[in-house]
């Protein structure tokens, strides 16, 4: 099917989820690029494809667009030829022993290299405070480079979430850069780590939760790191 018309009903679903009220309302969002709809179709959550209608797709479940259409609906400055929306994931449960808890990250880019390294780490659950940047907006979406798909990722008041994680016998690390023990000397086996706020850190009230601080060793002379590098770090730091 050949879609022209930029009043054409899914296409104007599609342009909505550009907003995280529709995004919600509907369970929905979207991916762009071939490389990020390849991954969405390895996590089995795809639901309509739209293609450029110069493509050649031998498949019949695809919605083929002008290229103006694809401009619309995309959010991109420089629009793939490829677009494809998705069912959000459904999970709310903790699962494994390695945990990464996420304190009122703000920037896209930052949470989406946090979620990349997540998965190179052998990170089982991200949990995401409420106040957390969008899973997915698109600007987190392609800095996770689709990474967002292979891993348990929820969004839960992180008070809660950390009295669940004690109940399962997991101590909690907050990160701290001037009063933290070396991430180096801690056992490794299992562990849920607390990354805080681009500006202000890991909050007070969610501090006081945990059972120890962590700091990164470095150069005096540099005062703190950017929370995806040091994030990214420290869960080499505690991967197998």
């Amino acid at each position: 099917m050949v879609i022209t018309s930029l009043d054409n009903k899914k296409v104007k679903e599609v342009v909505k989820l550009q907003s995280k009220k529709y995004r919600d309302s509907t369970n929905t969002f979207v991916v762009e690029t071939e490389h990020l709809v390849e991954e969405a179709f390895k996590a089995g959550i795809v639901k309509d494809v739209f293609l450029v209608e110069n493509e050649f797709v031998d498949r019949d479940d695809i919605y083929f667009v002008t290229p103006e259409i694809m401009k619309k609906m995309s959010s991109m400055e420089s629009p793939s030829n490829v677009l494809a929306v998705c069912e959000k994931s459904n999970s709310k449960e903790i699962i494994g022993n390695k945990i990464l808890l996420l304190d009122n990250i703000q920037d896209p880019g930052n949470l989406g290299t946090i979620i990349r390294s997540s998965v190179a780490f052998n990170v089982d659950t991200i949990i995401l405070s409420p106040d957390t940047v969008d899973l997915y907006n698109p600007k987190v979406i392609r800095a996770s480079e689709g990474m967002f798909c292979h891993i348990n990722i929820i969004t839960m008041d992180l008070e809660e979430a950390i009295e669940k994680i004690k109940n399962k016998g997991i101590e909690v690390y907050g990160t701290n850069v001037v009063d933290g023990i070396d991430v180096k000397e801690i056992n490794k086996s299992s562990y849920a780590l607390v990354m805080g706020n681009e500006g202000n850190g890991v909050s007070q009230r969610i501090q006081d939760l945990c059972d120890e601080n962590l700091y990164i060793p470095m150069n005096k002379t540099c005062e703190s790191l950017n929370v995806g590098v040091a994030c990214s770090i420290l869960l080499y730091e505690l991967g197998d």
